[in-house]
């Protein structure tokens, strides 16, 4: 295919595969290693993730508009590699001891680093990588396969490692932000004059237009009540509920490392053919259809009672993942101002996504701790089901042409 010939798309893939080899080391037993080896309670952890949350943003604000504003020049990839090198001994020598002494201190350093490293971090490299699949015309979801390659790798071998000594996985994590500098060392991103003009002629007032169209808003609803609710399933009480279903924690470790390496695999694999899916479909249905897999994996999760049956509804996220993203660029690439791409992702994506987990992680957790993980993903459930139906309705129906390719700056593939 066309698309490997391209240089430009494994520079892309290469910063994706890194960040998320790097994220996926500390972050995918994130929620076990606060639970189980710092021995916080539901409410703490809830906590900790509210200030993570909180503080990341501010840092998602302005990656969206400074991004947008410099287009594809790598100077927030460069600021980004500083945390992504850093971020093993920030865990050992800051964080833990800090959680451990002072609680209150170390959640707001952890949430600054994380914040900026990683929780819109992640936005941003994702935001970076689509602007270069545009211009260099290849298509965003299979260089994002690479990330999902990357953090299954990752978290397979963390998941042995976090049972051996948790700190070996935060400096495999830096080592792979070592990695991520140098790839950054060598990509040669021309920056032409027309892509200049575009992006200099974006002013403040362009980007604040956007706070008075009625359909973003509608698309932040869609999102906040849908992949924000499933984020805190997923991520705060869905590792530490799989882990119940073994008499021995350590091979639930285990066991969750194997079997999140094979769920991003397979959201590999489906990011390759997300974009045919949704090209077929169109953005609406497809955001939609993401909508019903991530309530109906919550809901399915408090109906199953055993170890097989709780992995098989994990590797539904292997399948709402690909479609969920590729489907949000693409109804922003039909719906909104393409120079806006990276603010719209991060604040209408990201930060409405972070606002939720600010309000309701604490009093999720608290819901656990006073009822049930069952009660507590049946009411989840039914939140998101009740936002994916009302989206059928307000969401806008426009559709882009089969295979079609949003452009960002018509190039020759390097």
């Amino acid at each position: 295919m066309q698309t490997f010939k391209n240089k430009n798309y494994w520079f892309s893939s290469g910063y994706l595969f890194l960040f998320f080899i790097t994220w996926s080391f500390w972050w995918s037993f994130y929620s076990i290693w606060l639970n189980g080896t710092i021995g916080l309670t539901g409410s703490q952890t809830g906590t900790i993730f509210s200030i993570n949350s909180f503080l990341s943003l501010i840092f998602m604000i302005l990656y969206g508009v400074i991004q947008d504003k410099i287009g594809t020049k790598k100077y927030l990839i460069w600021f980004q590699s500083i945390f992504l090198m850093g971020i093993g001994p920030f865990f050992i020598f800051v964080y833990e001891p800090l959680l451990q002494s002072n609680f209150y201190t170390g959640a707001i350093l952890g949430g600054l680093y994380f914040g900026a490293g990683f929780i819109a971090g992640v936005a941003f490299i994702e935001s970076y990588a689509e602007k270069l699949s545009r211009k260099y015309t290849f298509e965003y979801g299979t260089s994002r396969m690479w990330g999902s390659i990357g953090y299954a790798c990752a978290t397979f071998i963390a998941g042995i490692l976090l049972s051996i000594n948790p700190h070996i996985n935060f400096w495999l994590a830096s080592l792979a932000g070592v990695g991520f500098f140098i790839l950054n060392c060598f990509f040669k991103n021309e920056v032409s004059a027309k892509e200049e003009e575009k992006t200099a002629n974006l002013s403040v007032k362009d980007i604040l237009t956007i706070f008075s169209v009625k359909k973003f808003w509608y698309f932040v609803a869609f999102l906040f009540g849908t992949a924000c609710i499933y984020t805190i399933y997923d991520v705060q009480l869905f590792p530490i509920y799989f882990t119940q279903h073994f008499e021995d924690v350590k091979t639930g470790y285990q066991v969750y490392g194997y079997l999140n390496s094979f769920q991003v695999l397979l959201e590999s694999a489906m990011l390759f053919v997300a974009p045919f899916i949704v090209n077929r479909i169109g953005a609406k249905q497809a955001l939609i259809l993401a909508g019903f897999v991530m309530g109906s994996r919550i809901v399915g999760s408090a109906l199953v009672d055993s170890a097989v049956g709780i992995s098989l509804i994990k590797l539904l996220h292997g399948v709402e993942l690909p479609i969920l993203l590729v489907a949000i660029f693409k109804y922003i690439s039909l719906n909104f101002d393409q120079r806006l791409s990276a603010t719209i992702y991060l604040i209408g994506f990201k930060v409405s996504g972070e606002v939720g987990v600010i309000f309701f992680s604490s009093l999720i957790g608290k819901l656990y701790d006073t009822t049930s993980f069952e009660t507590t993903y049946f009411v989840l459930g039914a939140i998101v089901y009740i936002f994916t139906f009302t989206a059928m309705f307000f969401l806008s129906n426009q559709h882009s042409k089969k295979a079609e390719f949003i452009s960002y700056e018509i190039r020759k593939n390097g």
